[in-house]
């Protein structure tokens, strides 16, 4: 039971509460998954992600509703990127069950997507039917990876997980190190003074 409410508490911070930066969902869910034995088991963390997927798409949703039009002016889109809202947004108005769809396999854009769609006032039953295949096939991907691991016998092996750990840190260090120089002010470019020559 412990490991499907971690399974659901993961998803959720990932879809929608947006810490993917800080622990990646994925590679916490592939290590859940490849640390249980058996289908019905898989079975259920599978279902238990998909779950948390939803739910976190849901918590989006109802953010993007409550706050509307908004929320593009607030400091958190201000630091993530006004020009990615607004992108989000077109797609959502020019596509939106398929836009909410694709989003689910991207990183940040799957935790922005619902809060889009709720502030552009997508059809919910459009957003529904997106987030829960779009849920299903993301718990698929990622429990599916962790059982085939965890089946193909590697993890008895500490070498492996000393390894799979520092791609994980290396992994997260890296999303921190993009995501703080994307935040950087662009420094202004200085035009050179061309020289002037005085002759005597």
């Amino acid at each position: 039971m412990t490991r499907l409410l971690l399974a659901f508490a993961f998803a959720l911070a990932e879809s929608g509460l947006g810490l993917g930066a800080i622990v990646p969902g994925e590679v916490a869910i592939s290590g859940l998954a490849a640390s249980v034995d058996g289908l019905l088991p898989t079975l259920a963390l599978g279902l238990a992600v998909m779950l948390g997927a939803v739910a976190g798409d849901h918590l989006g949703l109802t953010i993007g509703r409550l706050g509307g039009g908004r929320l593009r002016e607030s400091r958190l889109i201000a630091r993530a990127g006004v020009d990615r809202w607004d992108r989000a947004a077109d797609l959502v108005q020019r596509h939106g069950f398929w836009a909410v769809l694709a989003s689910r396999m991207l990183p940040f854009v799957r935790t922005v997507m619902p809060v889009v769609a709720g502030a552009a006032g997508l059809r919910y039953r459009s957003f529904l039917a997106a987030s829960v295949i779009g849920g299903a096939a993301w718990a698929a991907l990622w429990v599916g990876a962790g059982a085939g691991i965890g089946a193909s016998g590697v993890l008895g092996h500490p070498w492996v997980i000393g390894g799979v750990l520092a791609v994980g840190l290396l992994a997260v260090a890296a999303r921190t190190l993009v995501r703080r120089h994307r935040a950087r002010p662009a420094a202004p470019r200085v035009r050179p003074v061309p020289a002037v020559c005085h002759e005597v």
